[in-house]
């Protein structure tokens, strides 16, 4: 049995996370802190869990084994830090932090640590994007020179997202460090670190952080990248697009379907299954010791693409 930790309620994903963890039948959720008293001890209630108002003192608790980190991402270096040197297993939203150096010292922590650690990388566990990892490193379309990827919503125009999404302090950024940041771990994973990022960030609705964004990334060898994200977007699907010098991938689009080109006409693969969410193979990697493969190291890669893209704002 895991014993876990709620720490913060601040993320939009908070819930199903929570929820998630406890609807399995290894996990048990045994306690909760949140820098707001009155929000966290209504969750903790909901959630059948002790409500801890000094951080500290809860990772003194035998009865916590793990934590699961929602808190703004202001916070992260701080609360993963104790965590890791608490001896508790960490799952965390992204971005793990706002910069290179800051992820670096996370990063020292829990490799001095050994615990488990996991970051939120999901649509690397899609089957759609395992087969395209796949056919990449495979050589179906020869060396990529190309890649783009749109994930974009309406967050904004259609009012749901949550306005702690707009403050910068907490969040560090707007559209690209939220949304965007599901197509940066991806452009990493595939391309590798990029070299050179420059981004151009726009505001439609909203002053305090950018809701519409593109950020251009360059690889060695004359490879480009682009993220393209927003949070006012109406009725826009997901699109992405690999090319390479002997091919072309394509998934998403209005048909959301996946398919290549390699000079035979387009062919619709039949893609891979899906891996675990993130949130189990961490469970499943602390108690039976599989894989983790959203690593530490992702996590500081990810910080430090970030930390590039909103270094260079036309």
């Amino acid at each position: 049995m895991l014993n876990i930790a709620l720490i913060g309620t601040w993320h939009v994903h908070f819930d199903g996370y929570a929820r998630h963890a406890a609807g399995r039948e290894d996990c048990r959720i045994t306690a909760l802190w949140d820098c707001e008293e009155g929000a966290g001890r209504a969750v903790a209630e909901k959630y059948g869990c002790d409500f801890i108002a000094d951080y500290d003192e809860l990772l003194k608790r035998k009865d916590v084994d793990a934590v699961m980190v929602c808190t703004s991402t202001d916070m992260h270096k701080d609360v993963i830090i104790k965590a890791a040197n608490a001896g508790k297993h960490i799952f965390t939203e992204k971005v793990l932090c706002f910069n290179k150096a800051d992820a670096v010292q996370v990063s020292q922590a829990v490799k001095n640590s050994g615990v488990k650690f996991c970051i939120s990388f999901p649509w690397r566990s899609r089957g759609d994007f395992l087969w395209i990892k796949q056919a990449v490193d495979s050589g179906l379309i020869g060396k990529v020179n190309y890649i783009r990827m749109r994930n974009a919503h309406n967050g904004v125009t259609s009012g749901w997202l949550p306005e702690t999404f707009f403050d910068k302090e907490k969040c560090g950024g707007g559209a690209m460090m939220d949304l965007g940041a599901h197509s940066m771990y991806f452009l990493n994973w595939i391309m590798g670190r990029p070299l050179k990022a420059s981004s151009a960030f726009t505001n439609v609705r909203i002053d305090s952080v950018e809701d519409n964004a593109v950020t251009v990334l360059t690889y060695e060898g004359g490879a480009v990248g682009v993220s393209e994200t927003a949070f006012v977007s109406e009725h826009c699907p997901f699109e992405l697009e690999v090319v390479g010098d002997k091919g072309t991938i394509l998934s998403g689009g209005f048909m959301d379907k996946t398919c290549y080109n390699t000079g035979d006409g387009w062919v619709f693969p039949k893609v891979l299954p899906s891996k675990p969410e993130p949130l189990d193979m961490w469970v499943d990697g602390i108690l039976k010791g599989s894989e983790i493969p959203y690593t530490i190291e992702d996590a500081v890669s990810l910080s430090e693409t970030m930390e590039m893209a909103y270094a260079n704002i036309i």
